[in-house]
């Protein structure tokens, strides 16, 4: 579970890319990849379902 959580935090660092180089390889080295591609998905998937509550609440609600 550590090795999956490690991933997330990886992944997080990736979108908002402030992550070092040597900080990335070592990612690589010890995190399973399955790990980090499924962390990425559903990471993808929480932004988007993010955006799409932001857009539906600006949409229904103007502010006139």
């Amino acid at each position: 579970m550590g090795s999956f959580l490690s991933a997330f935090r990886a992944i997080f660092w990736a979108f908002l890319g402030v992550r070092k180089s040597a900080d990335r390889e070592r990612d690589f080295a010890n995190l399973n990849i399955v790990h980090i591609v499924i962390a990425g998905l559903i990471a993808a998937a929480l932004f988007v379902g993010l955006l799409m509550t932001i857009v539906h609440w600006v949409i229904s609600n103007p502010h006139s």
